[in-house]
């Protein structure tokens, strides 16, 4: 594996399982040092061993609530305290909820977006006031574009997710931080597995539609190097021809 991201540091959200470790992983193979933030501090903590395990350079995890704008600045300063910058963050942290339209109360809507949208919002924030350069990379879903029932907090939030990517990119520029987004379709991880519409049937999956959380870190991977240094303010979609043929 090649070494992009030697001397890098990186904060990956949601890292303790499925994309979010494997994107830590990929970016440990590569040579960066990696933060595992988590809302499940001990699996952070679990996942950060993992890590060490297979020869990454620096890594540790700590809780963090990403819904939580002083948790997020907490996570950033303790990064920067260990490491003393910080290059690349992927806001992967997500959560759903299944219910009609109508059964979805105002405190649901304010779970959902808080993590799947604020937290993008606020690691952006804390990104703008300390790098120097580097990426930004937003997991978004294909649920941004094309959605299911029973989900609509988080296909709102998803799709919102798009349009900060682009604002992150127009006004990242003049301090030479690119942002881009990945909208992973079906992958194979609990999250997928556990879905209601799933379970029902509400939402058939093609075992050929189903990636490995491998295949979307390498997206990941790919726009936040300098590979990408061209690219910015892109939506790439990750989801095996999926979302072509819904």
């Amino acid at each position: 594996m090649s070494a992009r991201f030697a001397g890098k540091v990186a904060i990956v959200t949601g890292a303790a399982s499925g994309i979010g470790l494997a994107t830590a992983m990929r970016f440990g193979s590569e040579g960066a040092s990696v933060v595992i933030a988590d809302l499940n501090g001990d699996a952070a903590i679990a996942a950060a061993g993992r890590l060490e395990g297979q020869g990454a350079s620096a890594t540790f995890g700590l809780a963090c609530d990403v819904a939580s704008e002083a948790a997020v600045e907490a996570c950033v300063a303790a990064t920067i305290a260990r490491f003393g910058r910080l290059d690349v963050v992927v806001n992967n942290a997500g959560m759903m909820l299944f219910k009609p339209l109508e059964d979805f109360t105002g405190a649901d809507w304010t779970k959902v977006l808080g993590v799947d949208l604020l937290g993008a919002v606020h690691f952006t924030r804390q990104a703008f006031l300390h790098m120097s350069g580097g990426a930004i990379v937003n997991v978004s879903s294909v649920h941004a574009e094309r959605t299911t029932p029973l989900v609509a907090p988080y296909a709102a939030a998803k799709a919102a997710v798009l349009s900060l990517t682009r604002s992150t990119a127009i006004e990242g520029r003049a301090k030479g931080i690119r942002c881009n987004a990945v909208l992973p379709g079906a992958v194979d991880t609990p999250m997928l597995w556990e879905n209601p519409n799933v379970k029902s049937g509400i939402e058939t999956i093609d075992k050929n539609d189903v990636g490995r959380p491998e295949d979307i870190a390498a997206a990941i991977a790919y726009l936040a190097s300098d590979d990408a240094l061209f690219v910015t303010g892109a939506a790439l979609q990750v989801d095996g021809g999926r979302l072509g043929k819904l």
